[in-house]
């Protein structure tokens, strides 16, 4: 089965990493190949993982023209290649492109990477060319897709995560170019650095540790649009008055990340509101890392009591306490840290969900052609 896979981001996140997974662990279930409208990181990576990748003139909703010259191209590419199925990967890749996939007659796909609300104007524009397959990479997403597509076949997928590489010997060397003694607590966060990733939340819960010693924050990730750069100047503001900016590192954007978070001991991302699902806590977790969040969205099917802390939304008080208890309780923080990979192996398996993907297709090919059985595709069942 040959996969066309769609997506017109220009950023570097979680769609983007889970992409590249899917490029790495192609063999096996299906050939994927990949189609793009920016070149950038993320081609750059799918090239090296020796996946076929097609640039796609950049559509403009506010051009007309531009959107069907990028129709177009897309057609031409369906003709000569004969995929199987194509992906449109969040709501502006399928408003942009589901209308040509549906002329071309290939079976078309959505992968909801976010939370649908339906007043979006890319997901009413999305929602005028239903799909024959809607993908949620989390049971969260799923319970609200209706509001996108009534009566569509809905199944969950959660991202492929790789395992990390195990860390040579250079976590010293690490820790150093960051100024971080070898045994310090590093808490790291790894993500976009937008603000509902609670980054000043985060901040402030620190800022009442200031009386803790002996913990470091690695804040990895640098600004891609002037709204992160904003949320960085504020977590800098925060960690000034506190009085711990001696006591954070601004990273920056890396292409290392699996090894800084190896080199780290607890990840907090006290979101301040819902993810769809969360691959920086799968990362973390493969990582060995106990993670600690807030209680609500896609992050409560990942962290659980053997891998870490969920604390309840708006509560300062809980997120500060959750941390000082794993600074400080080392017997504890490294049990919660033992049982993170196997949480994270469980759900984001490479192999396991991309076997996942290729039965799910297999399914709505068989059902479109009559070969199938009448089947509701259920979250759990392709669990």
């Amino acid at each position: 089965m040959r996969v066309l896979h769609v997506y017109t981001g220009n950023l570097f996140g979680g769609i983007e990493s889970m992409l590249a997974t899917i490029a790495r662990n192609r063999a096996g279930a299906f050939d994927s190949e990949m189609a793009l409208c920016f070149d950038g990181r993320l081609a750059d990576e799918l090239r090296r993982a020796g996946t076929r990748t097609h640039l796609l003139p950049e559509p403009r909703a506010s051009r007309p023209l531009a959107v069907r010259r990028s129709r177009r191209a897309l057609m031409s590419l369906l003709r000569a290649r004969r995929f199987d199925g194509v992906i449109c990967h969040a709501a502006w890749a399928h408003a942009m492109f589901a209308p040509a996939v549906r002329r071309m007659g290939v079976p078309l796909i959505f992968w909801s990477h976010d939370v649908m609300t339906g007043r979006a104007w890319t997901e009413r524009w999305a929602r005028r060319t239903p799909p024959d397959l809607a993908i949620c990479n989390s049971d969260f997403t799923a319970a609200r897709i209706h509001t996108l597509f009534d009566r569509v076949p809905t199944v969950t997928i959660y991202a492929p995560v790789e395992p990390p590489t195990p860390l040579s010997t250079d976590r010293h060397l690490l820790r150093r170019s960051l100024d971080t003694r070898d045994e310090a607590i590093v808490i790291v966060q790894a993500s976009r650095s937008d603000p509902a990733k609670g980054h000043a939340a985060l901040a402030e819960a620190l800022g009442r540790l200031r009386d803790v010693p002996n913990w470091i924050w690695w804040q990895i990730g640098g600004a891609q649009r002037p709204v992160e750069a904003a949320c960085l100047r504020e977590v800098r503001q925060i960690a000034t008055r506190a009085g711990i900016i001696d006591r954070v590192r601004f990273v920056g954007e890396r292409d290392d990340v699996p090894r800084l978070l190896a080199a780290a001991d607890i990840h907090c991302q006290p979101n301040v509101r819902p993810d769809a699902f969360g691959i920086a806590f799968i990362e973390a977790l493969a990582a060995g890392l106990p993670v600690v969040t807030t209680a609500m969205g896609g992050a409560m099917e990942i962290v659980d009591a053997s891998c870490g802390i969920l604390v309840p939304p708006d509560d300062s008080e809980a997120l500060t306490a959750a941390l000082r208890r794993l600074v400080i309780d080392r017997a504890f923080r490294l049990s919660l840290a033992s049982g993170a990979p196997a949480r994270a192996r469980a759900l984001c398996d490479p192999k396991t969900q991309m076997q996942h993907l290729a039965d799910a297709l297999t399914r709505m090919s068989d059902s479109r052609t009559g070969a199938g059985l009448q089947i509701a595709m259920r979250a759990d069942a392709v669990r």
